[in-house]
Order: structure tokens, then C-alpha cells, then sequence
């Protein structure tokens, strides 16, 4: 049984097949406990974000094959979908792990909210029962791996996010944001720093919409705008000069023909709109209008790029980090396999030793000087350790089994002089 990975993420998909395969809400806990139930399959966890969908198991050979099908059946995957799924195992998979955990497998390089997302993915795979013993000390030392790499390199040192690329994006729109009004929708950790960012470049006005209005109000408070409720946003959007939502919802928050009323009601002033959420939040047809600037987060991709330039010099630490990481979880595993048999060796030592001991006793018992008991009992418990290695390697020599004798000779740490 070992680590398997299935999924897809922004280097493999756009956002149009991506969403195709996102799990949220009640549909995480559905997922996890189908997953376990497949032949072969005995631990898993299902991570889903806006950049990926993935799946870890811990699982036998056939297990991999078993998660495709069911994957495909479950989502109904377009061939597109299906092409770009990617599957990875062992080694492999481990420091695919680690590198996900690190955000060197992120949109934007060393972000840190995919280590809260991993974790809250494992958090939830607890509750509901999926994880053992194997993925509960992956995931563990994938969290201490994550940790080191923040602490001992820069990786995470600039400010750039999703939220910072779509602000910036904006202000390379507007020449200033003093006159215009930006409505949010959604009041998530991401909305949170777009609010913090346009509040940051003088923001006229800002309104937050969320399906609870006390998130909504909670956010606009903070940075002094206006809650409403997503049944009322009609309205704002006709004074919208910035356009930017991230929420859940499965299906299209503003759709297309209300923003052609906005956009009426405007007289053709233009919009400024970021669909940061997958699957998306605002109709794709809203980029047919004029006047209305839709971009979505893989739009995003340049603005981040240019704006991470100075992680990169952190990713070789990073990465040697991650290699040396692997390396030693890795060893920590196989030490696993031989645990056992050091077990076996340790309780055939005991049980010859209090054979012997035995007949020690009994000799003393009798009267027999003890220096003489002690010769015997070394001598006895000594003759019975050897007695099999022995044996083994005469049948070696007689067999030209070169490569058991020099283990042999390697396991007692013997030099040719002493042999």
C-alpha cells in the first residue's frame, strides 16, 4: 500500500474543464466515503480548490484505476476533463505532497492559503473516518515539511496574492479609485484582502453582497463600506464600477442578462469585473457585452508572475529542503518494513538467553563455583547466537554466495584482517 495522488490543477486545466470537478459542501464527506469503499482503496483525503481538485489515497495496485472510474462516473468528465487528469504514486506522489503544502505547486508561488485548504482537507477526512494510521503520518510530517520551509526560506516573502493581482489589475484599469464605487461579492478569507487592498489605493465607495449578511456586514464593517444581501445586488451593480466575486455557489451569481440591464442603467460607463471563484460566479457571456471587462483567475496568471519574481531565488532552498524531506520521510517508512523483524531478532535472543540462563541458575543451585557457571553460560548463550548465522554461511561457501557473506560481514562490521 502506498501514497496515490489523482487530479487536475491550473497547469493541467483551465478554469472551464476545472470546474467541471469541484467538490464543496456536503459533496466532500459524499466523496470520502465512496472513495473508501473502492477495491483496493483504504485511506483517503479529497482536496478541492479554485487552482485544483486532488485526491490522495492510500491504496494497493488496483487502486489508482478504481478512482479514475469512479471519478468519471461520479462528475459525467468531458474527454477534455478526463485528458487532463493526472495521476502520480510513491516517491513521486510524496513530494508532490510536500510541494502542494509548500505553494511551490501554486498559481502564485509560495501562497500560504493552500496549507490552511490541506489542512482543512485532512481535518475533514478525520472526522469522517477515511484516514489510518498511513495518511495520518503523511500528512503530519507534509505539515512539519511546510512549516520548515516558510520558517527557513523566503518563499512566502512578497505580497503577492490573488487578491493583490486582482486589485493591481483594476488600478492598471482606472487611473485612480477615489471616484469609483467596487462591489464584492462573497466575504470569504480571499474578499477579505481585496477589501484590505482597495481600501489600501483609496477606494471611493465598497459594497460587500454575501448570501449571510452578517459575513457581509461583519467585512464591510471593517474596512467601512456597505452590506447587502445577494437577492438585492441588482440594484448596486448599476453603480459598480469594479465588479469582483468570489463565493462557492454552484451556479452563476450574476448572469448575463442582469448585467446588460446594469449596463443600460450605467448609460455605458465601462466595468472592471474579476471572477475569482471556481466554479465561476459570473456568466462567461458577460464578456460578450461592451463596455464590461471580464477577466477570471487564470487571467491573473501575468499580473503574478511579474509580481513573485523575488520568490524565485527561494525556491532552490526550497527545493533542497523538500528533497532532503522526502528523503528522510522516506527512510522513516522503510525502517517501517524492518521493524519487525528487528522485533523477531530481539525475542530469539531473549528466549536463548533465558534458556541459558536457566541452566545457569540450576548449576549454581547445585553448588558449582560461580566463575565456572559464568564460563559456561557466555560460552552456551554465546554457541547458541552463532549457531544458525553459522550454518547459513558454510552453506554460502559451499554455494559461492558471495554477496551473503559480504552482508554477513557488513551486518557484524567485520574487516577482511578480522575475519
Amino acid at each position: 500500500m502506498s501514497l496515490k495522488i489523482l487530479g487536475l490543477n491550473h497547469s493541467t486545466a483551465p478554469v472551464e474543464i476545472r470546474e467541471q470537478v469541484v467538490y464543496a459542501g456536503d459533496d466532500i464527506p459524499r466523496a470520502l466515503a465512496a472513495l473508501v469503499t473502492l477495491d483496493d482503496v483504504h485511506e483517503a483525503v479529497v482536496l478541492s480548490t479554485c487552482n485544483r481538485t486532488e485526491f490522495y489515497i492510500a491504496a494497493g495496485g488496483s487502486g489508482t484505476g478504481e478512482l479514475v472510474n469512479w471519478l468519471k462516473s461520479d462528475q459525467g468528465l468531458s474527454a477534455a476533463a478526463e485528458e487532463a487528469l493526472f495521476t502520480l504514486e510513491g516517491d513521486a506522489a510524496i513530494q508532490h505532497l510536500f510541494r502542494v503544502a509548500c505553494g511551490l505547486e501554486s498559481m502564485i508561488l509560495g501562497e500560504p492559503q493552500i496549507l490552511g485548504q490541506l489542512k482543512d482537507a485532512f481535518r475533514q477526512a478525520e472526522l469522517e473516518g477515511t484516514v489510518g494510521p498511513a495518511l495520518t503520518r503523511l500528512f503530519h510530517h507534509t505539515f512539519s515539511v511546510a512549516k520548515k520551509v516558510r520558517t527557513d526560506t523566503e518563499i512566502g516573502g512578497s505580497p503577492v496574492s490573488v487578491a493583490y493581482a486582482a486589485v493591481n489589475l483594476a488600478n492598471q484599469f482606472f487611473a485612480g479609485f477615489g471616484q469609483h464605487t467596487a462591489l464584492l461579492i462573497g466575504a470569504g478569507m480571499t474578499m477579505q484582502l481585496v477589501a484590505k487592498h482597495l481600501v489600501g489605493k483609496g477606494i471611493g465607495r465598497l459594497f460587500v453582497a454575501n448570501r449571510d449578511i452578517g459575513r457581509a456586514k461583519e467585512l464591510a464593517s471593517e474596512f467601512g463600506g456597505y452590506a447587502l444581501p445577494l437577492s438585492e445586488i441588482d440594484g448596486t451593480l448599476e453603480e459598480a464600477d469594479i465588479l469582483i466575486s468570489s463565493t462557492a455557489s454552484p451556479n452563476y451569481i450574476v448572469t448575463q442578462e442582469q448585467m446588460i440591464k446594469a449596463i443600460k442603467a450605467r448609460k455605458r460607463k465601462p466595468v472592471f469585473a474579476v471572477d475569482i471563484a471556481v466554479p465561476r460566479d459570473l456568466d462567461p457571456r458577460i464578456s460578450e457585452l461592451d463596455d464590461v471587462y471580464l477577466y477570471t483567475i487564470d487571467d491573473l496568471d501575468k499580473i503574478i508572475l511579474e509580481g513573485q519574481s523575488n520568490r524565485e531565488a527561494a525556491v532552490v532552498d526550497a527545493k533542497r529542503i523538500l528533497d532532503d524531506e522526502t528523503e528522510r520521510y522516506l527512510g522513516i517508512e522503510r525502517s517501517k518494513d524492518v521493524a519487525p523483524v528487528i522485533t523477531a531478532i530481539r525475542d530469539y535472543g531473549g528466549t536463548l538467553r533465558d534458556e541459558v540462563l536457566q541452566k545457569g541458575l540450576r548449576r549454581l543451585r547445585k553448588g558449582s563455583d560461580s566463575e565456572e557457571v559464568l564460563e559456561f553460560v557466555t560460552a552456551a548463550l554465546l554457541k547458541k547466537l552463532l549457531h544458525q548465522p553459522s550454518v547459513r554461511l558454510r552453506e554460502a561457501g559451499e554455494n559461492a554466495d558471495k554477496a551473503f557473506i559480504a552482508m554477513a560481514r557488513e551486518l557484524f562490521n567485520l574487516k577482511e584482517e578480522q575475519e
